[in-house]
């Protein structure tokens, strides 16, 4: 098991609650003697008490097993930290805002690092009207294709999932977005940085 299940780290998130051996012991209904195991690293929870073990030390189970300092305490309200998450086995598309310790299907997710939209991966951007018409030249097949566009503001985040059957397009309200994003099933995600000026009526951005 790895350093969140046992040892010092327990020690670090019980002091962090200003909790005592004595009250940790208390709310598993184990003796102090069992905490300071743990925390001595002569022993280990046993699997029926990580779930309580995570409640009582407020974090959750998935960050209690993996093992990854990570606090799903996403308090900023600034999209643009935003990170995606997709699921390899169903598609799922999840964004969080920060850090933070994401699983689908029994997957542990890596968030997505963004690369610069260039090549087949170019983001092309037009304003018609009160919105960016964004699309991209790309394949929409079922093994090659881009699954979901994303334009994100400091205050906002419109995403559109995508379908091989469908075309590399969407379209998105104005309000402020800086960052349009577009991920490829093959090649992950990429981002363009959009440049605030309002073109002509159908002009590109």
């Amino acid at each position: 098991m790895n350093s969140y299940v046992t040892g010092a780290v327990i020690r670090n998130l019980r002091e962090g609650k200003k909790l005592t051996q004595e009250e940790l012991a208390e709310k598993l209904y184990v003796s102090s003697k069992t905490v300071s195991k743990w925390e001595t690293g002569k022993g280990y929870p046993d699997i029926s008490l990580l779930e309580p073990l995570a409640r009582a030390l407020d974090i959750s189970l998935i960050e209690l097993v993996s093992g990854d300092a990570i606090r799903n305490g996403n308090r900023s309200a600034n999209m643009l930290k935003s990170k995606f998450y997709v699921c390899p086995v169903c598609g799922n598309v999840i964004r969080t805002i920060g850090e933070a310790v994401v699983s689908c299907c029994g997957i542990m997710l890596p968030p997505l690092e963004p690369e610069a939209a260039e090549g087949e991966h170019e983001i092309k951007v037009e304003v018609v009207e009160d919105e960016y018409y964004v699309y991209l030249l790309h394949p929409m097949t079922r093994t090659h294709h881009i699954s979901f566009l994303a334009a994100v503001s400091g205050q906002d985040m419109q995403l559109r999932k995508l379908y091989p059957e469908g075309g590399a397009e969407a379209r998105f309200k104005l309000g402020g977005v800086k960052d349009l994003y577009a991920c490829c099933n093959h090649h992950g995600l990429f981002r363009l940085r959009v440049q605030h000026r309002r073109p002509s009526r159908g002009g590109n951005v």
